[in-house]
């Protein structure tokens, strides 16, 4: 393993209930071992990239309920392709150089488990969405 794959491997926190066994298939494993403690790592980072992509479509999402906010989610993230692209590049630059040829031989199945995965991150941190501005986080 060379030094950037151990430098990436040591940022990711731990996911206790990302469990992985060999009754699972592949895909899961994958989405356990990688996807997820990728997507916590890089949690704040996608918390940043949505509020700027809400700025670029006039901040239409502060005026929306919970539920339409919810949907607006979803709808940027499955209709957007430049921007389901961004977040895609957020999450594959920070794979090893092992996990990227694994994500390679089945990309198509995993991009949905990755976006699925961001959505639910984005969900999760709905508060952190509201009209603060660029770059104020909730501490």
């Amino acid at each position: 393993m060379n030094q950037r794959d151990e430098h990436l491997l040591s940022l990711r926190p731990e996911i206790p209930s990302a469990l992985i066994s060999e009754n699972m298939s592949s895909d899961e494993q994958f989405q356990n071992k990688t996807l997820r403690p990728v997507a916590k790592l890089q949690d704040l980072l996608f918390v940043e990239v949505f509020r700027n992509y809400i700025q670029k479509h006039k901040n239409t999402f502060y005026g929306f309920t919970i539920e339409k906010r919810m949907l607006f989610i979803a709808n940027a993230i499955q209709r957007d392709i430049k921007f389901r692209n961004s977040l895609k590049g957020i999450m594959i630059g920070q794979f090893t150089m092992e996990e990227y040829g694994l994500y390679i031989q089945n990309s198509s199945a995993l991009n949905k488990r990755m976006m699925n995965i961001v959505k639910e991150r984005l969900f999760s941190n709905i508060q952190l969405l509201e009209d603060q501005g660029p770059y104020q986080q909730a501490q």
